[in-house]
């Protein structure tokens, strides 16, 4: 089939890749405009921009597709089939309808948990043990068309977003495959969703990033987990200063009394106070500097017992 792509991050890139090395032919990406990143804002390509770029794959970034504004490109591309893995945009009719195998979704949970642009990290955020891609078949909703394949992937405690990403990155492009090998043949079932078990998966804004040392020690460590590598987890040092948390791991001591946040021990990991328990810190992000292990934070003074992290 010929194939048009829609994507954007890093999870979209292994799917992409996979295609490429299959028996369809890509015929063009589609992914978002290039945006200012960074200290100097200067414009930055997207992962699936890059990878296309680099295979001599056709790159559109189209600023709207309100009013028909795209399609003309998709009359002139006249896909059988448009794919889709975290493209980070609604899609309207006109663009679902186009191709005469619509447009495949390839959907970072098991649907219908988890709609919405974060299901990665909401489902580690929630300390889910298990995990998993769904392709569907795009409709005018946020995730709500026909379940297509569905494949499940364990999340342990070892994970973070970036290794579920990976993980889930994977088993979307292997599932793909399958999945348009199977349109073509004229043998894929469509499941429609129970819209009664539906959770959602807003994107993750500043305040989900606030470590709260009220929480219990796992809460936190799946928060940790979700935000991490990128764009982590965060508290405050006495003296306001902003300090990230790139890794953790929930302690089996009693916290005393004492108030959530409080440092009880610095060393080879940094042991903090939470409700009823105690998170140990075992990397962290200082502002202004570069990650490092707790240890190495604490052998610079910059945290003591008795400082409340707040």
């Amino acid at each position: 089939m010929k194939i048009l792509y829609m994507g954007t991050p890093d999870f979209a890139v292994p799917i992409l890749k996979a295609l490429t090395e299959s028996e369809h032919q890509v015929i063009g990406i589609v992914t978002q405009p290039d945006k200012p990143k960074g200290r100097g804002y200067q414009f930055q390509m997207s992962a699936v921009k890059v990878f296309a770029l680099d295979h001599g794959i056709p790159v559109y970034q189209p600023e709207t597709f309100k009013n028909e504004a795209f399609k003309p490109e998709l009359d002139e591309l006249c896909p059988d089939v448009i794919c889709v893995a975290a493209y980070g945009k609604i899609l309207p009719s006109y663009v679902l309808h186009q191709p005469n195998f619509g447009c495949i979704n390839v959907h970072g949970s098991l649907l219908p948990l988890y709609r919405g642009a974060a299901p990665m990290q909401r489902a580690i955020l929630e300390g889910q043990k298990e995990t998993g891609v769904t392709t569907m078949q795009m409709a005018e909703g946020m995730d709500t068309g026909d379940m297509l394949e569905k494949a499940v992937v364990p999340s342990t405690d070892e994970d973070n977003f970036e290794t579920i990403q990976d993980k889930l990155s994977a088993a979307g492009a292997s599932l793909l495959l399958s999945t348009l090998q199977k349109l073509v043949a004229g043998t894929i079932q469509p499941v429609p969703q129970d819209d009664s078990l539906a959770t959602y998966a807003p994107k993750i804004e500043k305040e989900d990033c606030v470590l709260d040392f009220s929480k219990d020690a796992r809460s936190l460590f799946n928060q940790i987990r979700a935000l991490s590598p990128f764009p982590l987890a965060f508290t405050h040092l006495p003296g306001g200063k902003l300090l990230k948390v790139v890794s953790s791991r929930p302690s089996d001591r009693r916290a005393p009394e004492v108030a959530p946040g409080t440092v009880l021990s610095v060393g080879d990991t940094i042991d903090v106070a939470c409700s009823g328990s105690v998170l140990s810190l075992t990397a962290v992000l200082p502002e202004g500097k570069r990650a490092m292990s707790a240890k190495d934070f604490s052998n610079g003074r910059k945290i003591a017992p008795g400082d409340i992290l707040s």
